[in-house]
C-alpha cells in the first residue's frame, strides 16, 4: 500500500513540475527596434496607435499601446516621432498590443 501511495505521489509531483514547464497557449511575443513615424493618442488619452518602421526589414509596424507610464511619455514629449524605440508586443485579433516601449538611447 505504501509502495503505491509513494508511485502516485511521485507521478502527481512529476505532473505539477511538467505542467509548470509549459507555456500555456497565448499570443506569441514579437520584437521590433524602430523608429517612432507616427504616434496617434486617442481623444480620451488612454491608448495610443504608434507606427515603428522596423530597422531589419523596413517595414512598418502598428502597435496599440494602453500603458500608463508610456502614454504620460508621449503626452509630455518625452517620446516623440524620429525617436528609436525597442519594442515587445503581442498579436491578437490581426492587431499588435504593446507590453514593452522603451526608447533604445535610455529614458
Amino acid at each position: 500500500m505504501k509502495k503505491h501511495f509513494s508511485l502516485v505521489l511521485m507521478v502527481a509531483v512529476l505532473v505539477a513540475s511538467g505542467l509548470t514547464m509549459v507555456k500555456t497557449a497565448s499570443a506569441e511575443e514579437l520584437k521590433v527596434v524602430g523608429v517612432i513615424t507616427k504616434i496617434d493618442l486617442a481623444p480620451d488619452g488612454k491608448s495610443a496607435v504608434v507606427t515603428l518602421k522596423d530597422n531589419k526589414s523596413g517595414a512598418d509596424v502598428v502597435e496599440t499601446v494602453a500603458d500608463d507610464l508610456t502614454l504620460d511619455k508621449f503626452k509630455d514629449h518625452r517620446i516623440v516621432s524620429g525617436d528609436e524605440i525597442r519594442s515587445k508586443y503581442e498579436q491578437k485579433d490581426g492587431k499588435n498590443f504593446s507590453k514593452l516601449f522603451k526608447k533604445t538611447a535610455g529614458c
